[in-house]
C-alpha cells in the first residue's frame, strides 16, 4: 500500500503526516508513506485544497485534517 500526503508543509500537513504514521503503526500495516510537496504533482492529482491524502493513487481526502481514527477507517476501507 502506498500512502501519499499531499501538501506544502503547513502545520495541518505535518499533523496529517503524524496521524497517518501513528495509524499505520498501530494497525501494523505494511505501507510506504510519501510526502508530496511539489505543487505541480499535487495539482496533477486534481487537488485544489491541502492537506490531501491518497492511497494507492486514489485521493481519499482533501482540504481537511483527518485524525488518526479517521485515517484508520479509510485504510480499513481500502483493504476490504
Amino acid at each position: 500500500m502506498k500512502i501519499e500526503i499531499l501538501g506544502m508543509g503547513c502545520p495541518k500537513c505535518k499533523q496529517l503526516t503524524a496521524n497517518v504514521e501513528a495509524a499505520v503503526k498501530e494497525m501494523n500495516v505494511n505501507a510506504e508513506i510519501c510526502k508530496v510537496a511539489d505543487i505541480d504533482k499535487i495539482t496533477e492529482h486534481g487537488v485544489m485544497m491541502t492537506p490531501a491524502l491518497a492511497i494507492d493513487g486514489k485521493i481519499v481526502s482533501a482540504g481537511r485534517l483527518l485524525n488518526k481514527e479517521e485515517v484508520k477507517k479509510i485504510i480499513t476501507g481500502e483493504k476490504s
